[in-house]
């Protein structure tokens, strides 16, 4: 069975990237832990490691899953994640000297912690960047603290002007558009290159509606999705 090793600075990170080789959605998949993140100012002395494979049908990974990701992967408390990460992202916003209001909001079973600009001309979008890049990065600096206070994986995601719904939407759309017209002419279909985060979403979107297969393809920040059939 497909199996895989990623390391990155967050578990959740490594996580993204095994899914994304393998091509599953973490409902599909058995993950395990070997190695936590280091503390401190460097990070990436001791960065977390994972091992990824894919699940066997019909099996049972309760027992695995609650072994391994005991304490990296549990869900916790949403509220808990949603206050921590709210408080940090308030404290970055001031250090920046960025006005903005912080609130935590539930989506489809997503619990963001969404940022408003309260002056259009205060460049809010800086907090987006090109291609989602610094939003990304506010993303991680909140999943390291998240992990370092509560030891769980972070399940809070930050917004900002509710460009990562838009772009949910966007990304979702475009998998299932490609998904019609791989059925319609049985080739394959590569989608634009994203992010981690967007093209797992683009895994989980293809794997709902069935009969069909996503692989990743090429190297950041050119690494994109590929649809096909199912083999």
């Amino acid at each position: 069975m497909p199996e895989v090793e990623r390391s990155a600075p967050s578990v959740e990170e490594a996580v993204e990237a095994a899914l994304d080789e393998l091509g599953v959605t973490e409902q599909d998949a058995v993950i395990e832990v070997l190695q936590e993140p280091g503390e401190g100012s460097d990070p990436t002395a001791r960065p977390a490691v994972v091992r990824v494979r894919t699940q066997v049908a019909g099996e049972d990974t309760s027992v695995a899953s609650r072994d391994a990701n005991a304490e990296a992967a549990a869900t916790g408390d949403a509220d808990e994640q949603a206050d921590v990460a709210a408080d940090f992202v308030e404290d970055l916003l001031d250090r920046m000297g960025v006005a903005a209001e912080v609130e935590i909001t539930d989506v489809d079973g997503v619990t963001y912690v969404d940022v408003w600009g309260e002056d259009e001309e205060d460049g809010i979008g800086a907090l987006i960047g090109r291609r989602g890049a610094t939003l990304d990065g506010i993303q991680e600096l909140v999943r390291g603290v998240v992990q370092q206070q509560l030891g769980e994986r972070c399940h809070v995601v930050v917004d900002v002007e509710d460009y990562r719904k838009r772009r949910r939407n966007q990304v979702v759309r475009a998998a299932r558009d490609a998904a019609a017209k791989v059925r319609r002419s049985g080739g394959e279909v590569a989608l634009e290159p994203m992010s981690a985060f967007e093209r797992k979403l683009v895994h989980d979107a293809v794997a709902a509606l069935g009969g069909l297969e996503t692989a990743s393809q090429g190297d950041e920040p050119n690494r994109r999705v590929v649809v096909r059939l199912a083999q």
